[in-house]
């Protein structure tokens, strides 16, 4: 059993790995540049200094063992760490240092997303050394990552207001009704309210503020489920539901005559973006760094529309 970790122990480890990685000790040659007798040995030298064995190997192919599986989750988690001491190490002498983890919902408005970009511009342009990620998930997810901390900074539309987030308000996007090519209400004429119910609605997995309308017309009902903008269009276009998007996701379907919004006045209504965060104690500097540069970007953009205005 290894009790010190060796610069030796750390070479095999990271062999082991590229192994698992690439599904077998053949397949690893490429990645490792080494022969399959040397790969083989140095497998098998990690498993001496273990005291167990890591993997299955041979004409019946490559398989991890149980005590493997879990090695191989902490050996990641070893040579993650490495990883980052060695950047905060090299970077001691900048001001910002560690990890920034910005999510978005995505299919936001053009405008919106040069913005976000214009606030990771200013960011990148302090005396930072932050290794950046930038990820894309639905808004029933994003919460509970900013909760726990695998999200620093979310951008989306939020309906539930935890007591430990702080929720910023960015920007409104238009959410409109549509139907597609086949659908009664595709017609030239905007649809009477008389008219508008009976209708089967394509609904969302996480909640969101056109439910009222569902409840609220008894005739209606809830069809099939969309997990996100391009498979709620889909169903749309097929002409038997109806559904909510976003005015400017569906301007090319409506362009093409595949959408069309039945009942804009009516069926139309305003959602409101925020930046969520943990709230201030609980943020890091660099978090902390990159709210500020947000925050900055809208306030600068409030500030043209007002004089447009």
């Amino acid at each position: 059993m290894i009790s010190n970790v060796s610069d030796l122990d750390l070479r095999l480890i990271r062999t082991f790995l590229a192994v698992v990685d690439a599904r077998g000790v053949t397949a690893a040659q490429v990645a490792l540049n080494v022969s399959q007798p040397a790969i083989s040995a140095q497998l098998s030298t990690l498993e001496t200094r273990l005291g167990f064995r890591l993997c299955d190997r041979g004409r019946s192919g490559f398989a991890l063992t149980g005590r493997g599986e879990r090695f191989a989750d902490s050996a990641r988690k070893l040579l993650g760490a490495i990883d980052n001491f060695s950047t905060e190490s090299r970077n001691l002498d900048k001001r910002l240092v560690g990890n920034l983890t910005i999510c978005i919902i995505g299919h936001a408005e053009l405008r919106q997303n040069a913005n976000l970009s214009r606030a990771i511009q200013r960011f990148l342009r302090r005396d930072q050394a932050v290794h950046l990620s930038v990820i894309v998930r639905s808004p029933g997810e994003i919460e509970q990552d900013v909760f726990s901390g695998a999200i620093d900074v979310a951008v989306g539309y939020f309906w539930h207001r935890a007591p430990l987030l702080e929720y910023v308000p960015l920007f409104v996007e238009k959410q409109t009704a549509f139907c597609g090519m086949g659908h009664p209400l595709f017609k030239e004429s905007d649809a009477t309210e008389a008219e508008l119910t009976d209708l089967v609605w394509v609904h969302r997995r996480y909640p969101v503020p056109e439910a009222n309308y569902l409840s609220s017309n008894p005739g209606n009902m809830a069809g099939p489920v969309a997990e996100n903008m391009e498979a709620a269009a889909l169903l749309i276009m097929s002409g038997k539901y109806i559904g909510y998007l976003p005015n400017h996701y569906a301007e090319p379907y409506v362009k093409q005559g595949l959408l069309r919004a039945p009942a804009k006045k009516l069926l139309s209504h305003d959602v409101m973006f925020h930046m969520a965060t943990r709230k201030a104690p609980q943020r890091t500097e660099v978090t902390q760094a990159f709210v500020e540069d947000l925050r900055a970007v809208y306030l600068a953009e409030s500030e043209v529309d007002a004089s447009v205005a």
